[in-house]
């Protein structure tokens, strides 16, 4: 674990609030849980107090690799980036050249714990945004994934908060 973890503003407070909520809601809880467990008798045999005692583990293990997280964030001011090359925290809009009649599509390149394909956020070491850092508007990339290689047009690179 080590090295620098890039994410934007938001994404610093979204880890903040996760890691809140694991020490203050669900690690309280899954303590009441072994307690509660514990209480009923013999543990060797108690399916309770197993099951408890390995979500402990789990809530554990996740406030540590946040509080790594946090503690080696690069966070990036996205409203302090200019330019025309593809950066961390840039909104890019894109076409795929092989097919004419596929839809543009538009990924902001953002960290790891952000990334959601869904809401147009790619994660920084995705290929898609491996190939597109760099390069700048009307530049050819080609991007390889599971499905082959795929060439896009950059049609638009801004940075949105």
């Amino acid at each position: 674990m080590s090295g620098s973890v890039p994410m934007t503003n938001k994404g610093f407070k979204m880890l903040q609030q996760k890691l809140k909520k694991l020490k203050n809601q669900e690690r309280p809880r899954i303590l009441l849980e072994l307690e509660k467990a514990r209480d009923h008798g013999d543990l060797s045999e108690n399916a309770e107090y197993h099951a408890a005692k390995e979500k402990y583990g789990f809530i554990k293990g996740h406030i540590e690799d946040i509080e790594g997280k946090l503690s080696r964030a690069q966070v990036i001011d996205i409203s302090r980036l200019t330019g025309e090359k593809v950066v961390f925290g840039a909104t890019v809009t894109m076409a795929d050249v092989d097919d004419e009649n596929a839809k543009e599509v538009t990924y902001q390149i953002v960290g790891e714990d952000e990334a959601n394909v869904e809401q147009g956020k790619i994660n920084i070491n995705s290929p898609i945004a491996r190939a597109l850092i760099g390069k700048s508007q009307y530049d050819w990339v080609k991007v390889r994934s599971p499905k082959g290689e795929r060439e896009y047009e950059i049609l638009e690179v801004k940075f949105i908060v």
